[in-house]
């Protein structure tokens, strides 16, 4: 029997990525994505439900599944400020995930970013750290956590910056140090979430960017 999937985030550059590649994983039967808006997908697997955030408590029953995918994020630009960006980042991730927990869920599946710390003086790298350690406090039986650098992928929403970055970074990373730094594909990300998720294990363990890219 196949496994049920709980996707946040879906409707970014790698939940969107996850789920497509979700529906076709054999080990896969369901997919629920939770968005703020509808997002209908064209494959029967995919079961949308749309919730309000800030009463994820009320929809604690789309919680309930073999595995939690957590792909939240914003950015400050789009948010309004840094507080309005935690909110999405950190609050609304770890309140889903506890739901998630409380639900029965085994095995959470968590999308970080590279250098993330909890002391780190980088207020996104700040509350990515934060999300971790409280992540780890949760009675899943296993904890996937991925660090992945700059994403590259198709954006509802335009970001200069990272366009910016996309073009400069993998240049950039080809200097001694700095490859750990370069950009990587949403698709990428997914595709690795998506094959840990198959297999067997527990407790918490982290894919740094090495791990993540598929080996040449």
């Amino acid at each position: 029997m196949g496994k049920a999937a709980i996707v946040i985030g879906a409707t970014g550059v790698v939940g969107r990525a996850l789920v497509d590649q979700l529906v076709v994983a054999s080990h896969i039967d369901e997919v629920v994505t939770l968005t703020r808006r509808p997002a209908p997908h064209s494959s029967p697997k995919v079961h949308n439900r749309v919730v309000d955030f800030e009463r994820l408590g009320d929809y604690a029953d789309a919680f309930k599944g073999d595995l939690f995918f957590s792909c939240l994020g914003t950015t400050r630009k789009l948010a309004g400020s840094i507080e309005a960006q935690r909110r999405v980042d950190l609050d609304y991730q770890y309140h889903a995930a506890q739901l998630a927990a409380e639900q029965g869920v085994e095995h959470c599946l968590l999308v970080s970013s590279s250098a993330a710390n909890a002391s780190s003086g980088n207020a996104y790298l700040q509350m990515k750290g934060e999300l971790e350690q409280r992540l780890t406090a949760l009675p899943f039986k296993r904890l996937s956590i991925f660090r992945p650098s700059l994403l590259l992928g198709q954006r509802s929403d335009l970001r200069i910056g990272e366009k910016i970055g996309a073009c400069v970074m993998p240049v950039l990373c080809l200097l001694p140090g700095l490859r750990r730094y370069r950009p990587i594909r949403g698709s990428e990300v997914a595709a690795k979430m998506v094959r840990v998720s198959a297999a067997s294990g527990e407790g918490c363990e982290s894919f740094d960017l090495d791990a993540v890219f598929p080996a040449n």
